[in-house]
């Protein structure tokens, strides 16, 4: 039983440590996560129910932009969760480094 609690415990603590942040602070910030990965998840439903109409499936046309334009609202509401639960400047340092990853750009 007290291996499974360490173990339980092993992975918020390796996060917190790899986020820099409390162990508290880990439960914030993957409830932000979650938040806004439910938030496109339920987004996107009615916006492909307004694109196809009564057609069913959505054209092909709207579904690339979809998958186009769902990265800068992803990141959008993620900075809007983590200022309204306090944690701004963590997502603020996180979306940073996500572009500069996706851009190819290196910190000097």
């Amino acid at each position: 039983m007290a291996e499974q609690q360490e173990s339980k415990a092993g992975w918020v603590r390796r996060l917190a440590e790899r986020w820099g942040v409390s162990p508290a602070r880990v439960g914030v910030i993957l409830l932000v996560f979650a938040l806004t990965g439910f938030t496109v998840m339920f987004l996107k439903k009615p916006m492909v129910a307004w694109a196809s109409g009564d057609a069913g499936d959505p054209p092909l046309l709207f579904t690339v932009l979809y998958y186009i334009l769902i990265l800068p609202v992803y990141n959008a509401l993620l900075l809007l969760y983590g200022a309204l639960f306090g944690q701004f400047s963590f997502f603020w340092a996180f979306e940073k480094r996500f572009f500069a990853r996706l851009f190819g750009r290196r910190k000097p």
